[in-house]
């Protein structure tokens, strides 16, 4: 069985933190310590700006000597972040994040944000599927053995 991000989204909710561009660094690193997530999303309205990660934090920001409450979110941001469908399946979206090194990616819907999806959720799912296909396997084994 295939599964795909809407699946997931389904199971995990579709909630994504976002910030403004004109957001500090310091405010995007409180909602992220907040709820304890590694992105968010920069959003204008509905539309998806950017987004931005701990990765960009630690190498834009810290490794730079700036100061996080004076620095803009804009000015550190992924623009125009790579994004998935919900109809897009975990294989595929596992060969977008190991081909490009990213952890997050935006899911968008006909333009509209419908969540995230990260590192952790395919995974979690691959793990998920592994195990049912070893119980499957087993009691097919544990079957024909009882016959």
């Amino acid at each position: 069985m295939t599964t795909t991000v809407g699946q997931i989204l389904s199971q995990k909710g579709n909630k994504a933190m976002a910030v403004l561009p004109d957001s500090s660094v310091f405010d995007a690193l409180s909602i992220m310590a907040e709820h304890d997530i590694g992105a968010v999303l920069v959003v204008q309205g509905e539309q998806l700006l950017g987004i931005f990660t701990e990765r960009d934090y630690a190498r834009k920001v810290v490794l730079k000597g700036l100061v996080s409450r004076d620095v803009k979110v804009r000015e550190l941001m992924t623009p125009n972040p790579c994004t998935v469908t919900p109809s897009c399946t975990v294989d595929e979206v596992m060969h977008t994040m190991t081909e490009n090194r990213f952890r997050h990616l935006p899911v968008v819907d006909h333009g509209r944000i419908a969540g995230i999806v990260t590192i952790g959720d395919m995974v979690k799912c691959i793990v998920t599927q592994q195990q049912a296909t070893i119980e499957q396997l087993s009691s097919y084994i544990a079957g024909d053995l009882a016959t």
